[in-house]
């Protein structure tokens, strides 16, 4: 008689063997479901942060920029002393040739403006990247004044702090699209004496 109460037994272990195992398996699917659910919608978020980028990029049209070369100058620098000087070659990236067209018709109050700008500045200053790349925006800003139109400020990079207050990291910024008519001040000779 004992033998028909062990089968029973091993049937009942084999069904709750199969339903802990069909659980099991249920739960590594809503596991992974539930994984991929949110990788996809953080991919989509990424990406919807990205579409004013991207639909201002589309929009613009796929027009080269037109360049625009001043005349080289010569200039004496602020140092102590007025013995040092600088030549400069400055070119200026433009939207397009109506804009290149304009600016020419301002050409003497925009050269003006730049030997000014040029000859307020030091050596020290101008020997250094940081110094010819202010020097740059505050030309491509005097080149903006004559259309009426300003140089928006460049944003500070805000700095994501360590709770522990180890080491600090800087948030890279987003491209900007740049619709501004003088894209930007490139120097053709830089030369220091």
């Amino acid at each position: 008689m004992s033998e028909p109460t062990a089968a029973p037994a091993k049937t009942k272990s084999k069904s709750k063997k199969l339903i802990i195992g069909m659980a099991v398996l249920a739960l590594l699917l809503v596991a992974g479901g539930a994984a991929a659910w949110l990788l996809l919608a953080k991919r989509s978020a990424v990406d919807e942060e990205d579409a004013p980028v991207a639909k201002a990029q589309a929009a613009a049209p796929k027009t080269p920029p037109t360049f625009l070369p001043m005349e080289n100058m010569v200039v004496n620098l602020a140092d102590p002393g007025g013995d040092r000087f600088a030549q400069v070659g400055i070119t200026l990236e433009l939207a397009d040739a109506k804009t290149s067209e304009l600016l020419k018709t301002y050409m003497p109050s925009i050269r003006s403006s730049v030997l000014l700008l040029v000859s307020q500045r030091t050596t020290d200053e101008l020997l250094t990247r940081e110094g010819k790349e202010k020097l740059a925006g505050d030309i491509r800003r005097e080149a903006l004044r004559p259309l009426g139109l300003t140089e928006p400020k460049p944003l500070k990079r805000p700095v994501r702090r360590d709770p522990e207050g180890e080491d600090d990291e800087v948030v890279p910024q987003r491209p900007k699209v740049d619709d501004s008519p003088v894209r930007q001040v490139l120097f053709s000779s830089f030369i220091i004496q």
